[in-house]
């Protein structure tokens, strides 16, 4: 009698057991989702994850509840999210840092950018722009090349830090262009700003948010944007592309991505809710605020964008000599 009790719970079991998964993705979401953002609050991927999660909850019936988790160039925050239970409730927004820099500045890192992640979706590419200083006399991007030519590395080019995604588009431009000139890292990217306009470096490649403002008021001209279209933001400021550097492209960009072993269809799930989100009129015009332009690439194309960033930062980070350990 004890056996095949025993018999029937074991089968039983085999029959649930299948059904498991099944039934989390049916019930997902059940609680808040908590979403990992590896910037300090109030910067443009702060902005962005908090605009597209408030929409996303609305469909998905929970809140999500950004965590801000900065530092160490998005590898504390990676991790954390890497190490996560895989069931949708833990997400993390990758950036260009965290998925595509990272993996060739770190000599020793704490995460595979691949496979220790399943990507959900791409949110938005955000151009970074190249802006002089007042003491460049460039109406465009051949003028400042002639200038820093003239100059040889008497130039400087600040950025927000060494392996940023603006150091490194000043990486590539000095390879494309064939130039010369000193790179000065501060500790972010507002006190390089506040140099620039002060006339301590010349020139410098950022993200749009934070120097809009001061091209506004002519205090800094916009010379390029670094996307391979013109921002809607800055319609009127040409592609480094079209500024007589073919192919140039230095995009820095946010995704969702969960742990490896996420269930599909819990990433269905997400991938609906963050896809209306961002096709809301509300979110689009938040973004375009931002410099940002909205995606809908997602999952497996997803997954291959993020190969192929891996791929060309890699040569950035070589032609730079940046270290980070």
């Amino acid at each position: 009698m004890f056996r095949t009790r025993l018999l029937a719970r074991v089968a039983l079991a085999a029959c649930l057991s299948p059904a498991l998964p099944a039934a989390h993705a049916q019930s997902f979401p059940a609680k808040p989702i908590t979403l990992v953002v590896p910037h300090s609050a109030g910067g443009t991927s702060d902005i962005l994850a908090r605009t597209v999660a408030a929409e996303a909850a609305k469909t998905l019936g929970q809140t999500i509840v950004i965590d801000n988790k900065g530092g160490a160039n998005g590898t504390i925050a990676a991790k954390q999210v890497a190490s996560s239970a895989p069931d949708g409730y833990t997400l993390l927004l990758a950036t260009a840092s965290t998925h595509g820099i990272n993996p060739s500045l770190y000599s020793r890192i704490s995460y595979d950018a691949v496979k220790d992640f399943k990507p959900v979706t791409l949110l938005a590419t955000v151009p970074n722009v190249l802006v002089i200083g007042p003491n460049v006399k460039a109406a465009n991007v051949q003028e400042l090349i002639a200038y820093i030519r003239s100059q040889g590395d008497k130039t400087n080019m600040g950025s927000a830090g060494a392996g940023t995604p603006g150091h490194l588009a000043g990486e590539m431009f000095k390879s494309a262009a064939k130039l010369q000139f000193t790179h000065v890292p501060y500790k972010g990217g507002s006190p390089a700003i506040t140099d620039l306009i002060g006339g301590q470096i010349d020139f410098m490649f950022t993200t749009i948010p934070g120097v809009l403002p001061h091209v506004k008021a002519g205090t800094l001209r916009a010379l390029a944007v670094t996307s391979p279209q013109r921002s809607p933001a800055m319609p009127d400021v040409p592609t480094m592309a079209e500024s007589g550097l073919p192919g140039f492209q230095a995009v820095s960009w946010h995704g969702i991505v969960a742990p490896a072993g996420t269930p599909d269809a819990v990433v269905a799930t997400l991938n609906a809710a963050l896809g209306g989100a961002l096709a809301a009129p509300a979110v689009k015009q938040r973004l375009m605020e931002e410099g940002a332009q909205a995606s809908s690439v997602n999952t497996a194309a997803f997954g291959t964008f993020i190969q192929s960033e891996i791929a060309t930062w890699a040569q950035a980070v070589k032609d730079s000599g940046a270290t980070a350990n």
